[in-house]
């Protein structure tokens, strides 16, 4: 069977953590979000925000401040996925992690097919990282960022990692 080219994009995305500091257009980083912003959520609430950032200066903060997003020193870009927990529902926290989860990983497959590096970098549920990334972009109490994902254009040659394992997989039962 041959695979079509969603599956090529699925079974090739890979986490891209080297760049090489070319610039990525409005254009693009606005194209990213709205894939972003096609993923399902929770009775439609969409309780999702973006913060892209180009500033090199705001970039250099968050890698200084977050541990493991260091790679932030050599992208030109990043979107932080945020939860808007005031479209989030009549919970708490509604279901807002979920769906913001699947945002990410639609900006995620979109780099991938847009011939872009991305890696996922968490921040929620961490308090530390969460106050971090608050304070440098300025989020009002409502808003929690979920992650903040380097973007750019790779540098080098990354593979993805073959991670399917039959032993993973349960028929009709445990």
């Amino acid at each position: 069977m041959e695979m079509n080219d969603t599956l090529r994009i699925i079974l090739n995305r890979k986490s891209v953590r080297s760049f090489t500091g070319q610039e990525v257009s409005n254009e693009l980083l606005e194209e990213l979000a709205r894939a972003g912003m096609a993923a399902p959520s929770a009775r439609n609430l969409q309780p999702w925000a973006f913060v892209i950032v180009t500033n090199r200066a705001t970039l250099d903060t968050l890698a200084e401040r977050l541990p493991y997003a260091k790679m932030l020193f050599e992208a030109p870009a990043a979107i932080a996925v945020c939860g808007d927990l005031s479209k989030a529902g009549d919970s708490p926290e509604g279901y807002w992690v979920q769906d913001c989860s699947a945002a990410t990983q639609n900006i995620l497959l979109a780099a991938e097919a847009m011939g872009l590096g991305a890696v996922w970098t968490g921040v929620y549920p961490r308090p530390d990282r969460v106050a971090i990334v608050k304070e440098v972009l300025g989020l009002p109490d409502n808003v929690l960022p979920l992650n903040v994902i380097p973007i750019g254009f790779p540098k080098g040659e990354h593979q993805p990692k073959e991670k399917f394992k039959v032993e993973n997989i349960h028929w009709q039962h445990w």
